[in-house]
């Protein structure tokens, strides 16, 4: 039979044209993935604790003695993270949370536990100083916060809070279980909690940090182990009960790109049933750094990573989130009210602080005479990034007065501080070094060595301050400038070593705003600008 060859080929044609306009109507769809690369936050975000609801994930850090405090981000991916909200603006509990008789560097808000049951959020944490109590707070919305304390109880060391299915509330810490009144204030049974598991000959150290889920009907509780002479590891233990026994396995012990040891996070399902791993892991200068590990599960142990090393890439097989903000931005102070990403040392002095004296300025008014930064008030900060960070802080200081001082510093227990001192009515661009002492109950400043590294006379009300960071492996460097007219720039100190001392302030380094009296009040500067810039190198 022949062929007629234009029929053939107009209906090759539209053959042809058909499939394409059906493969255009309904596409074959690929499954989307979000890459990621550890750490997932290059900046300090400790104690990790973590809930979802739906496809919403968030997650709460500790910041101890920085206010507002308990930070809850939140993202949808588990890799891209925004600020979502802070659970308290302060604490009132004694004076040393507002640097008076005592401060609370280091202590403060500690390791919390965030949770989601039945249409709302709950948050438990301990502050690690006196009055030794727990705090429980709730909220059904942490985008817009509005959390409401419901209760203070008893202390509940590292405590991670469970909402089994039958609705009993229990609180775990360590190796032991309490169990809770529906309304968290009361205990039920024994004051002082049972016990679930007895350590082992290998538990010799720190055993902390607990995070306990539900899976299957069988609870696992994350902790980090730290046996004396050992290395850090992470360890999990199951049990078939809410009240144990418990068996213990080591899921992850691994110095991640020649850092310390990670250690110490939680776990979390997706949506999907896929599992992972949030895990801390100390940087030095920077901070505590988040870790993202995909998780399987083989004989109903979650198992992290590469068999217990941490992956330097990946994807997580969720849509790309993209954040509303980032945990770390510049301002131009041009709002009403201030972003989300400033916390004060302390607690802030609220009268001696403005946004609307000035339009598009932050004014910082002297509100206490104190010799040296570690008392000031409404000390500003952010977080520094690693790999590299660069931040300048754009100063207006024609309204300080004689002993005032106001700067830019790299602030930790040691900390590099570039400042502008007055003296009589001439000011100086001062870099100095101070390391502070600390009373070992109150955290009373009993001390700062100061160093005076280079000094240099101001002949401009206007000052722009530099600070370059660099986190990479080994580095922990600061380099430190000056300009008045942000072209032609003047070093002041270079390759300043930060450090990060457990024993002190116990955080990574801040970006840090200042402004105090060491003489008598009625000073002030406008700050016009901080703007952050982060390197990947």
């Amino acid at each position: 039979m022949k062929i007629n060859q234009p029929f053939y080929i107009v209906s090759l044609f539209g053959f042809i044209g058909l499939n394409l306009f059906s493969a255009q109507v309904n596409p074959v769809k690929k499954s989307q993935t979000t890459e990621f690369r550890n750490p997932i936050i290059w900046a300090d975000a400790p104690d990790l604790s973590i809930t979802r609801n739906s496809d919403d994930f968030y997650l709460i850090s500790t910041t101890m003695h920085l206010m507002p405090g308990a930070p809850v981000m939140h993202s949808k991916d588990l890799v891209n993270w925004e600020m979502s909200s802070y659970v308290f603006d302060r604490l009132t509990d004694n004076s040393k949370y507002d640097l008076i008789n005592g401060s609370v560097y280091g202590r403060g808000q500690w390791a919390s536990s965030i949770r989601f049951h039945k249409g709302k959020y709950y948050v438990l944490f301990s502050p690690n100083d006196e009055p030794f109590r727990s705090y429980f707070y709730v909220s059904e919305n942490p985008e817009k916060g509005n959390w409401k304390l419901l209760t203070r109880t008893r202390h509940f060391h590292d405590a991670s809070l469970l909402f089994d299915d039958d609705d009993r509330v229990y609180v775990y810490t360590s190796n032991k279980v309490f169990e809770l009144s529906p309304d968290f204030k009361t205990i039920i049974g024994d004051q002082d909690g049972t016990e679930v598991f007895q350590k082992d000959a290998s538990e010799t150290g720190l055993l902390e940090g607990n995070q306990i889920i539900k899976k299957d009907g069988k609870y696992y509780m994350m902790m980090i182990s730290w046996p004396r002479g050992g290395k850090r590891r992470q360890e999990v233990y199951r049990a078939d009960k809410a009240t144990g026994p418990f068996e213990k396995k080591v899921i992850l012990e691994d110095n991640f790109l020649g850092f310390s040891y990670a250690g110490q996070g939680a776990l979390i399902d997706d949506k999907n049933g896929n599992w992972y791993s949030l895990i801390f892991q100390d940087r030095n200068g920077v901070g505590r750094v988040p870790i993202l590990i995909p998780v399987k599960w083989e004989n109903a142990w979650p198992v992290l990573g590469d068999n217990g090393k941490v992956p330097l890439t990946g994807e997580v097989p969720l849509p790309t989130f993209k954040p509303k903000n980032h945990l770390v931005e510049s301002d131009e102070f041009s709002g009403k009210k201030m972003k989300i990403q400033w916390q004060w040392n302390h607690n802030p002095v609220n009268e001696a602080w403005s946004l609307s004296d000035r339009k598009g300025f932050l004014r910082l008014k002297t509100s206490r005479v104190v010799d040296n930064l570690y008392l000031a008030p409404n000390t500003l900060t952010q977080r520094m990034e690693g790999p590299k960070s660069t931040a300048i802080v754009a100063l207006d200081v024609k309204g300080m007065k004689d002993g005032d001082v106001t700067g830019f510093s790299a602030f930790n227990g040691d900390s590099g501080i570039l400042s502008v001192v007055m003296e009589g009515n001439k000011k100086f661009v001062v870099f100095a070094t101070n390391e502070v002492s600390l009373d070992n109950k109150t955290k009373a400043v009993t001390g700062v060595k100061t160093d005076e590294k280079k000094r240099l006379p101001l002949n401009s009300d206007k000052v722009y301050f530099k600070i370059d960071a660099d986190f990479n492996l080994g580095k922990d460097l600061a380099d430190f400038s000056y300009s008045t007219d942000q072209k032609s720039w003047t070093e002041m100190a270079k390759d300043y070593k930060m450090i990060f001392d457990y024993r002190r302030l116990f955080m990574g380094s801040k970006f840090a705003v200042f402004n105090y009296a060491t003489k008598n009040l009625g000073g002030f500067v406008d700050v016009d600008s901080f703007r952050v810039n982060k390197s990947t190198e």
